[in-house]
């Protein structure tokens, strides 16, 4: 645990100590709170307005390295599972015996509460990742039906249903073949009495002349 204490010390010995400026142990609490609030999307305009007023600082330039100092400490106590009689390992040696109590008593009074909402977090990001897994797997699935019919609109398979379709039409007017005979019968009979039909008529005109 050492060396934790020094690795800390690099990054929050500079920092850390601006807590002390805070109007109220209710102040650093709202900080605490907001900083978890807003794990994914970062603070906005207004609470890092709310912010600088309540730890009374200047400006962003000593709010910002503060607010990664803090979140540091949050991530850690999260995520590391530290043990709250470890809590004040975390601490820089530099930050005030007063502060580091402070700290101490909330973070182990959040700590609790800010693992469950981890595990929330974690089974709603299975569930999302499983989700998109069956969409995905359902889409390849669609995929091929699909592709098939692009290729019958254009033209480049043939469209069996079609072609059945057309089968089943041909049957319902089946043609015999006596009919068939017939009909060629009839239509040569008609083309052979033409020409005597027309010889016919032409007889009787020039019978009629004269």
């Amino acid at each position: 645990m050492e060396r934790e204490r020094g690795a800390a010390a690099l990054w929050g010995h500079r920092h850390l100590p601006l807590l002390a400026r805070a109007r109220s142990k209710e102040s650093v609490e709202y900080v605490l709170q907001a900083l978890w609030r807003t794990r994914r999307t970062g603070l906005d305009a207004a609470d890092r307005a709310v912010a600088r007023d309540v730890l009374q600082l200047s400006d962003d330039a000593e709010l910002d390295p503060l607010l990664v100092c803090l979140r540091i400490l949050i991530w850690r106590c999260v995520n590391e599972n530290v043990a709250k009689d470890d809590v004040p390992k975390l601490f820089p040696e530099e930050v005030p015996p007063e502060l580091q109590k402070l700290l101490t008593l909330l973070l182990q009074k959040f700590q609790p509460e800010w693992q469950e909402d981890a595990s929330k977090d974690q089974a709603s990001k299975l569930r999302l990742e499983t989700a998109e897994c069956q969409l995905n797997q359902n889409g390849d699935t669609s995929e091929q039906p699909a592709a098939a019919t692009a290729k019958l609109q254009n033209g480049t398979a043939p469209a069996k249903d079609s072609v059945e379709s057309g089968e089943k039409e041909v049957k319902k007017f089946p043609l015999a073949k006596d009919s068939l005979d017939k009909m060629l019968e009839d239509m040569f009979s008609i083309k052979d009495q033409m020409p005597n039909a027309v010889n016919d008529k032409g007889h009787e005109e020039i019978a009629g002349r004269t």
